[in-house]
């Protein structure tokens, strides 16, 4: 069999020791970590001599983009909506503001004048039983005319006036319609 190890490298020993220690540190041997390193170079299109890593710095950057272009997509699909809505919401709120406003002038206006209204209503009740007491009164005075006006039609009759029974009947009559319509 062949013995593919047939190239070699020559190289300072600072960089031989700087080497050893970072085959120590990750366990494995030296050559096998040349090996890892080469095909990591060569697999990452990376220059060694760049410590910026500007392919880094390309993925952070698409990372960043990427990220920013979410919370915009996030911010249209959203907020802006979300915005929009309340914003219609706090115009209504405004416009419903103003409506109760009209509404509790209204009240107002109506209590004053259901205080009016109650105000005359007592007024009225009061005149009422003011025109009550007065038909009671009226009714009472009535009566007692009545006694006096049928004690007089009494007494007349017994001190025996000459006048005709048709004449006094009459009289009689009158009187008392006329008592009535008091």
């Amino acid at each position: 069999m062949e013995d593919i190890n047939v190239k070699s490298v020559r190289y300072p020993k600072a960089t031989d020791e700087k080497l050893e220690k970072i085959s120590l540190q990750l366990g494995r041997p030296k050559k096998l970590v040349v090996i890892q390193m080469v095909n990591y170079f060569y697999g990452t299109k990376k220059d060694p001599i760049d410590f910026n890593d500007e392919l880094l710095k390309k993925e952070l950057v698409n990372g960043v983009s990427r990220i920013i272009s979410f919370f915009k997509k996030q911010e249209k699909d959203f907020l802006l909506p979300m915005f929009t809505d309340s914003n219609g919401l706090t115009i209504i709120a405004k416009e419903h503001t103003e409506y109760f406003k009209i509404i509790w002038q209204h009240l107002q206006k109506e209590e004053k004048k259901s205080d009016g209204i109650s105000n005359r209503m007592v007024q009225l009740e009061k005149e009422i039983a003011r025109t009550h007491q007065y038909h009671i009164e009226k009714s009472k005075l009535k009566s007692s005319f009545r006694e006096i006006l049928n004690y007089y039609i009494n007494q007349r009759e017994s001190l025996g006036w000459p006048v005709s029974a048709a004449k006094k009947e009459e009289l009689q009559s009158h009187v008392r319609k006329s008592l009535e319509n008091i």
